[in-house]
């Protein structure tokens, strides 16, 4: 496999590379609690997929190349959590904009953000439309716990594994990076009441049946940084399917923008 990590190679090699038609890929991601059982940067895990794209492009006949991982995200609901740091959404939006404007200056066609990151998915969606309007260039993003949340039902995980904590970036840690993750919890506190009214997930409260979105932080509802009340059903094992269709999702997008297939 050619190398694709962008900081490891030399500045000639990547230059012809993306003048042959290289993709480029943004690994994105947080620093952050992730509950006790997984490593507090997700965006490992963001570089850990891009890489296996990167392989499955090269296998097919393709090339990719894979930029430093964006290591912090943007602020939410995990304020005040010992170690973690983010970025106000302006700022991130910012960042991510000079970003992908300097990879379309370099030569780069073909530009996937992979996501992991929820609280950056605004601010994506900001660069994504300023970059399109400056520069003609459309940059997908794989927003990857969403979609990989979407895939838990058909799967038939437990749903006490899904959630903050569990399912499905737990599952994907024990895969891509098992050294790095403990041992399961089997005795998570239920979240807590948020201002009166039972919390409905992370950011968000029940009442009449619906649910509203708030203001609200880790600490508030899951001290333990937990939403999943167990985490057994979040094994290597569904990590790695979970992990195998994000990558063929991916593959399958970047293909699709290659000039001969008529991409944008």
């Amino acid at each position: 496999m050619r190398e694709p990590a962008i900081a490891r190679l030399r500045a000639p090699e990547v230059a012809a590379r993306l003048a042959a038609g290289a993709a480029l890929i943004l690994p994105a991601g947080s620093t952050e609690s992730h509950g006790p059982a997984a490593p507090m940067g997700d965006y490992l895990l963001a570089e850990a997929i891009a890489q296996e794209i990167a392989r499955s492009l090269q296998q097919a006949g393709d090339d990719a190349l894979i930029a430093p991982p964006l290591a912090y995200g943007g602020a939410d609901f995990f304020a005040g959590i010992p170690g973690a740091a983010a970025i106000e959404p302006e700022t991130l939006a910012a960042l991510l904009y000079d970003l992908l404007a300097c990879f379309a200056a370099g030569g780069a066609q073909r530009i996937l953000i992979l996501n992991g990151h929820g609280g950056n998915i605004g601010a994506i969606e900001a660069a994504q439309r300023r970059l399109r309007e400056a520069r003609g260039l459309i940059a997908p993003a794989l927003h990857l716990w969403r979609e990989a949340a979407a895939l838990l039902p058909g799967l038939g995980v437990d749903p006490a594994a899904v959630g903050h904590g569990g399912a499905p970036v737990l599952a994907v840690a024990r895969h891509l990076l098992p050294d790095l993750c403990g041992p399961d919890v089997t005795t998570a506190a239920a979240p807590r009441p948020v201002f009166g009214l039972p919390a409905a997930g992370l950011g968000a409260v029940a009442a009449g049946g619906l649910r509203f979105g708030v203001p609200m932080r880790l600490a508030e509802a899951a001290p333990e940084g937990l939403e999943a009340s167990r985490t057994e059903g979040a094994t290597a094992a569904l990590g790695a399917r979970l992990v195998a269709a994000l990558v063929a999702a991916a593959v399958e997008m970047l293909r699709s923008l290659r000039p001969s297939a008529g991409g944008a």
